[in-house]
């Protein structure tokens, strides 16, 4: 049995060496990328044992990508499909003021055809948690469905079901990803979401502290988790809101910040710590995330306790 199963698309990452643009790269890095599986393998590594599901192709595509998160150490339970394809997006990255783009090809992927019934609702069901993000219904009306039910089916079997908005405006609009969000929060116990996200997606208003206390008493949530960027974060719990600041880190890649700090938070909290201790232990995790290529935070337990405890993690460990 899984502690944590998420449900979501991995998609292959393609991204030039250095800052090359894309229109004249000869050769492209490759990473499978994906927040619902960045967050399995986070939670992992913290601690939970931990199972992504989805649709794929069957394909070597489809194949690499579970190949790799097997090697990241979680479990897969995919439905494969003899049609549609695995989506994938290129990343071109650049300092100021160029700054990094990210360009999707994703349309028709083989999980925008997934429906509840393809997928194992014991492996749902018996799971102690099930994440999945605000990204997976933007990708098809079929999606929306498929991703409601699943949320509910969790929910009335006594799983603890997650929600990390991560709002993609290259996927939807504002407007539509408030619709279907709120209509998902009554599926919802545990709610992350970005600080400007909770106001430019879904209308509130307030300083940090507000938004969590607004968030949670509007939909009932169990906890509201605010991340703040390099401020850091709040939680909103049993109406006491913990605050974490965030720790210092030299970014070397910050895609997939977000998913390692979910997974972390998620994952402590099922190993018994408090909100606070999450919180901290989810802050040390994004800040070792930044410091490594890609988009999966493959560290250590041992690494985030050292930042966690203050050691001097910056020299070389011999």
């Amino acid at each position: 049995m899984s502690d944590i199963v998420t449900f979501g698309e991995s998609m292959l990452r393609l991204s030039p060496p250095g800052n090359e643009r894309i229109e004249s790269a000869t050769e492209f890095e490759v990473h499978v990328a994906g927040a619902e599986s960045n967050v399995a393998i986070a939670a992992d590594r913290l601690g939970a044992v931990s199972t992504w599901t989805s649709k794929l192709p069957e394909s070597p595509l489809g194949r690499r990508v579970v190949g790799e998160l097997h090697q990241c150490g979680i479990g897969t339970d995919v439905v494969w499909s003899p049609r549609g394809r695995v989506g994938t997006y290129y990343l071109e990255k650049a300092g100021k003021p160029r700054g990094a783009n990210v360009v999707y090809d994703r349309a028709d992927s083989a999980i925008t055809t997934a429906s509840p019934e393809e997928f194992d609702s014991d492996l749902i069901r018996d799971a102690r948690v099930f994440f999945t993000s605000g990204i997976t219904p933007a990708l098809s009306p079929q999606l929306r469905e498929t991703t409601a039910k699943l949320l509910q089916a969790a929910q009335r079997a006594g799983t603890t079901t997650a929600l990390d908005v991560n709002y993609r405006r290259k996927l939807w609009s504002p407007r539509d990803a408030q619709e279907t969000l709120t209509s998902l929060f009554q599926g919802v116990d545990v709610l992350v979401i970005a600080a400007k996200d909770a106001k430019a997606v879904l209308g509130f208003e307030g300083d940090h502290r507000q938004l969590a206390h607004k968030l949670g008493s509007k939909f009932d949530f169990t906890t509201v988790v605010v991340t703040r960027g390099a401020q850091g974060a709040l939680a909103w719990h049993d109406s006491v809101v913990h605050d974490q600041d965030a720790f210092e880190t030299d970014t070397v890649e910050p895609i997939g910040t977000g998913d390692a700090f979910a997974g972390a938070f998620l994952a402590r909290r099922l190993a018994g710590d408090d909100v606070q201790r999450a919180l901290e232990y989810a802050a040390a995790t994004a800040a070792l995330k930044r410091t490594i290529p890609g988009d999966v935070a493959r560290l250590t337990m041992d690494e985030v306790e050292a930042v966690v405890s203050d050691d001097d993690v910056a020299t070389i460990s011999r």
